[in-house]
């Protein structure tokens, strides 16, 4: 039986862990077997960087947050190395950054499981999360796809202005005072 100390600072891990659960848009969780020592540092920059966090966590403990936050389905995947990368803001995050670096790490790093807005989600949604680009990528897609219509009237127009002649500032100007 564990003394009363050791008792309470697990019990005030798993209520931290608990809260950070639930208040997490997203969450990995990671088998990090045989990853080095520079691998990890790059991989908890890279979190950092996105506003993720990165740590490992005792099985145990886990399990207790998760059956509090009601995903007991992710209890089978607590087996083996365990590290979770969540975060508050992005959703989409965690998934990406953890992907990509399983991708470059090739095999010795590996997605076990995931979870959004308090529901474990499957393997095939934890990739197809991964799949969507960083907001600011999206953003300056989005702005692109609205500029371009406007970007080739302009084309168009100097092309005209130019075929006719006239200087394309000055078809610039008439096209504006029309």
């Amino acid at each position: 039986m564990p003394n009363a100390k050791v008792l309470s600072e697990k019990q005030a891990i798993v209520a931290a862990l608990t809260d950070k659960l639930q208040n997490a848009a997203a969450g990995v969780l990671v088998d990090y077997k045989g990853i080095t020592v520079a691998e990890d540092t790059a991989l908890r920059a890279k979190c950092r960087e996105n506003d993720i966090e990165y740590t490992v966590v005792k099985n145990t403990l886990l399990r207790f947050a998760f059956n509090n936050c009601g995903l007991n389905e992710l209890d089978d995947q607590l087996n083996g190395t365990t590290s979770l990368a969540i975060c508050a803001s992005d959703p989409v995050a965690p998934a990406r950054v953890i992907a990509e670096y399983a991708k470059k790490l090739n095999g010795k790093f590996e997605i076990k499981g995931g979870f959004m807005d308090g529901k474990v989600v499957s393997m095939d949604t934890v990739n197809a999360l991964a799949a969507i680009p960083a907001l600011p990528v999206l953003q300056a897609q989005v702005l692109g796809t609205m500029l371009a219509p406007i970007s080739a009237l302009a084309c168009v127009i100097k092309q005209i202005a130019e075929k006719q002649g006239a200087p394309a500032e000055a078809a610039a100007e008439e096209a504006a005072a029309e």
